[in-house]
């Protein structure tokens, strides 16, 4: 392990104790305890299928954007190994993904463009997400409620001309040799590589049938968080507006997610939970026990079926997010 990595997990180790230590001294963690177990098992055995059912629709999709080069079976398998892998402090999840693929005979830069793309996705259903939820928030600023909106217009507006930078490449190509020639300095950069990348993993979604599917897969998958989240609060008996506590809840909960400093999200996620519970009008003592709830019930479904993806797909650990298993992806 080089230095810079030995570090970057020291980092992520403080930063999910000192959250949690920053809440901690809030909310008296007995108190959290108490609310925890007292949670209904029906619900919490619904909200688990809800996230199985995510990590499905999410496996689904992926098989599709890959046109269908790996078997269903694989594709999700692979989706599970990465939910699990984002667990570790490095995120080796997505790199494991791209690795366990190759093994599959599906090339390195394949699954690696499709995987972006899936990403893409995922950051604008978030900011369509965000810009509707400010919307119905009683105490948001209208200087908020106003930009909202433009925001998630101008986040649709992106993605539609990447769409159609995807079926004219040719436009787009012309467009970055203006800019290189208006900027020279940026020709030090591989942007005609990282377009081309870009490009030829969103082309898929320039065929009408896949961009519906996608569409599709991926409102099931949101779909299944926004039940995973609604029955974590029936499970704590939490009676709240949850058209706000469950979207405001899932929006700022995946933005803690998104940077990976931390140990599996840990404090982050508790932090998101605790200020869209707030907002949503809980005491901290509910908010903070749905928190380290949800955070359970995802966290532990990640390792049960990575752990069985793991198995179906013949990988180690050490092959699947060990630095050295990207080695054996050259050869492909």
């Amino acid at each position: 392990m080089t230095s810079k990595r030995f570090f970057f997990i020291i980092f992520s180790i403080a930063v999910s104790a000192g959250s949690l230590v920053l809440i901690l001294q809030v909310v008296p963690l007995g108190d959290v305890i108490q609310s925890m177990r007292r949670a209904d098992a029906g619900y919490l055995l619904l909200a688990l299928i809800c996230v199985a059912l995510a990590l499905l629709t999410r496996g689904i999709r992926w098989w599709d954007l890959l046109n269908r080069r790996l078997s269903l079976l694989d594709a999700t398998h692979m989706v599970n190994v990465m939910f699990l892998g984002n667990q570790l402090p490095l995120r080796m999840g997505e790199v494991a993904r791209g690795v366990l693929a190759t093994r599959r005979g599906v090339p390195l830069v394949t699954s690696g463009t499709s995987i972006l793309v899936e990403r893409l996705i995922d950051v604008l259903v978030l900011v369509l997400l965000i810009a509707a939820t400010v919307n119905v928030i009683p105490s948001a600023a209208s200087d908020l409620t106003d930009s909202a909106p433009l925001l998630g217009l101008l986040a649709l507006i992106g993605f539609l001309m990447l769409l159609s930078f995807a079926h004219a490449p040719g436009f787009a190509f012309r467009l970055l040799d203006w800019l290189l020639k208006a900027a020279p300095v940026l020709e030090r950069l591989p942007l005609r590589t990282m377009l081309s990348h870009i490009l030829d993993g969103v082309r898929p979604l320039t065929n009408l049938r896949t961009l519906a599917m996608t569409a599709i897969w991926t409102s099931l998958a949101w779909g299944c968080a926004f039940a995973t989240f609604y029955f974590a609060h029936l499970a704590l008996g939490i009676r709240v507006d949850y058209t706000i506590s469950v979207p405001l809840g899932i929006a700022l909960s995946a933005l803690s997610i998104a940077f990976p400093v931390s140990i599996a999200a840990l404090g982050p996620f508790e932090v998101a939970i605790l200020v869209s519970g707030r907002v949503a009008g809980m005491s901290d003592v509910e908010a903070l026990a749905l928190g380290f709830l949800l955070h359970g019930i995802t966290v532990c479904s990640y390792i049960v079926w990575g752990t069985i993806g793991l198995l179906a797909l013949g990988a180690s650990p050490g092959t699947a997010f060990s630095a050295g298993g990207s080695k054996g992806s050259d050869s492909s």
